[in-house]
């Protein structure tokens, strides 16, 4: 145990030293800045604030629309006038005007319950318009927490190489120590060399992979620097082992956005059938106004003349051919609902085909994890007797090569295991609606 304590303090010391001095973020930490900052989250927050803006009763044609008009008219006329007795009467330079001002209302009183039926439709677009943030969220919150984990992955393969580098620098300095006592040749020096320099060359490649995987992080997060230096306030990736196949099926048929989503169009286009159908009735329009009307008059016996009052009337109509128009769009409306029920159907089984193989992933990589656990006790406990036997001229340079890399490829394989576990875990809580458990 206090070895294997020492290994990890090997692999976890530079990091906590890199630490210092540097800004450290938990996974709520960065779930709290990608929902506040991330430009997709913003552009579907702004499309719901649309969709809940248009569910009002005046879009779905309940309340009367009333508007106000003004008109002012002149007219300069030159009148000529053939009389029986045939004499003639000649007016010249005739001026008159007329204003107008009215207000005019008008409302659908019934009109086969369309209205009724698009009040309820823009209800149905306002929570597909929820659904839809809730997606955008869920899918964001996700992706920070694969991003959170593969830079700790990153980091412990990189904390990983260092190990090796540290190996490879005492191997080589054994060889020196040799060669300088006789013991030893100028080859194993050589070669000992070669292999530290490979092992500072992939330690100074993975360098730039922890950097993306910072960079990839700080995008999802929508920071202002990019190239932010942080360090996760995690060192390790937990994987959850007590998900359950039938309670994750049951919450995935009841919380899945995708197929609340894919209920909702349903819904809609049942709708749509409905209002083509209204208009199979009669409607019933009122319409009421107020006029005030003035008129001068340059040549009459009345120099002007003014006029105003209410005005109303009761429309009342019934559509009876249309050319079948309206049969048409009934049997694409139809058809619509039908493909709607299909592509239901179709998501649903989909979304079950991906549980099962997500949970069939995620089962498997528990087991493994307990089984290259064990690999990587071997491989310790392998390395320890080897550099024990490399001092003491008992080994061969290429079998201690072999039994480090078997360690260091041992830490490597635990380290994507519990990764690829962790993406699986993921994408069960996601799929079944509980992605958000991790923000709690």
């Amino acid at each position: 145990m206090k070895k294997r304590l020492l290994l990890l303090s090997l692999l976890v010391l530079p990091t906590l030293l890199n630490a210092q001095g540097q800004v450290v973020y938990n996974l709520t930490e960065c779930i709290t800045v990608g929902l506040e900052r991330n430009f997709s989250l913003l552009v579907a927050r702004n499309s719901e604030t649309i969709a809940r803006n248009n569910y009002t009763p005046g879009n779905a044609g309940f309340l009367p629309s009333i508007s106000l008009s003004s008109r002012y008219s002149g007219t300069f006329n030159n009148v000529t006038q053939n009389l029986t007795d045939g004499t003639q009467n000649v007016s010249s330079g005739i001026f008159n005007t007329t204003t107008n001002t009215g207000v005019t209302m008008n409302l659908t009183i019934f009109n086969g319950f369309n209205v009724q039926t698009t009040y309820r439709k823009l209800n149905e677009l306002q929570e597909i318009g929820e659904l839809n943030t809730q997606n955008a969220i869920e899918n964001l919150v996700s992706g920070i927490i694969a991003g959170y984990y593969n830079y700790i992955l990153q980091v412990q393969l990189m904390n990983n190489l260092r190990y090796a580098v540290i190996l490879s620098k005492e191997r080589l300095r054994i060889d020196e120590d040799r060669y300088l006592l006789g013991s030893g040749s100028k080859l194993q020096v050589l070669q000992s060399r070669v292999y530290f320099n490979a092992d500072s060359s992939r330690l100074s490649r993975q360098y730039e992979v922890v950097r993306a995987s910072r960079i990839n992080l700080n995008e999802l997060m929508a920071v202002d620097d990019l190239a932010t230096n942080f360090v996760s306030a995690d060192s390790l990736i937990d994987v959850n082992p007590d998900l359950v196949y039938e309670r994750l099926l049951e919450e995935t048929l009841a919380r899945n956005t995708s197929l609340e989503i894919a209920r909702k169009n349903k819904i809609i286009s049942e709708f749509d059938y409905k209002i083509i159908a209204s208009r199979s009735y009669p409607y019933l329009n009122l319409s009421s106004g107020y006029n005030y009307n003035i008129n001068t008059f340059s040549s009459s016996s009345t120099r002007s003349q003014f006029t105003n009052g209410m005005n109303y009337g009761l429309s009342l109509g019934l559509n009876l051919f249309d050319g079948n128009n309206q049969r048409r769009s009934l049997r694409n409306s139809s058809i619509e609902i039908s493909n709607r029920e299909l592509r239901y159907q179709e998501a649903e089984q989909g979304i079950k085909a991906d549980l099962i193989t997500l949970y069939s992933a995620y089962s498997n990589y528990l087991r493994l994890i307990t089984l290259q656990e064990e690999n990587l006790q071997t491989a310790t406990e392998n390395l320890e007797i080897a550099l024990e036997r490399y001092r003491l001229g008992n080994l061969s340079g290429i079998d201690l090569r072999e039994v480090q890399k078997s360690l260091l490829d041992a830490y490597e394989s635990l380290s994507s295991i519990h990764y690829q576990a962790k993406l699986a875990e993921i994408s069960l809580m996601k799929i079944s609606g509980r992605i958000m458990d991790y923000y709690e």
